[in-house]
């Protein structure tokens, strides 16, 4: 999280919190991005196949990335704070693997971890390594709601031969 791809562990997970999903958050975002019935309206909801009002997949999604950046952002800032040069991490090739396991419900708190799950060289930029990581997010029950593989360019200290 602002280490050099050098310095990265791969298989430790970081938490990157937990966000409470209110009516209110699910209700703007759903208007903004995704206006589907069950997102909007609690009978609408109730009537669907959820039984409920639930949340974007892509507003937990959205999180996911938000929380993600936020990690980042701080823990770079510590390495500023100790004047240490945090890498420099992007761009990101894409992603795989989206998935929305189970529904998001009004007042669920999803609980997010990343971690590295495979590191590449680049050939074509020995500049830069490629990182894997398995990101998810889990309910107050413990029940996967959420799965995602991201890619990530990230900085070398040293540059590959």
């Amino acid at each position: 999280m602002g280490l050099y791809f050098e310095d990265v562990v791969a298989d430790e997970t970081h938490e990157l919190g937990v966000y409470t999903f209110t009516r209110e958050a699910i209700i703007a975002f759903a208007r903004e991005y995704d206006p589907q019935v069950f997102h909007l309206d609690e009978e609408a909801g109730k009537q669907s196949i959820y039984g409920a009002m639930t949340a974007s997949g892509w507003q937990t999604t959205s999180v996911w990335l938000r929380m993600l950046i936020d990690e980042r952002t701080r823990e770079a800032d510590m390495m500023r704070f100790r004047g240490e040069r945090p890498a420099r991490y992007g761009p990101s090739p894409g992603f795989e693997k989206l998935k929305w396991i189970k529904p998001v419900y009004v007042g669920d708190s999803v609980r997010y971890t990343t971690r590295v799950i495979e590191k590449r060289d680049s050939k074509s930029k020995p500049e830069v390594g490629l990182l894997y990581f398995q990101n998810e997010g889990f309910n107050q029950h413990g029940e996967l709601v959420f799965s995602l593989v991201s890619k990530m360019f990230v900085e070398r200290r040293v540059r590959s031969a």
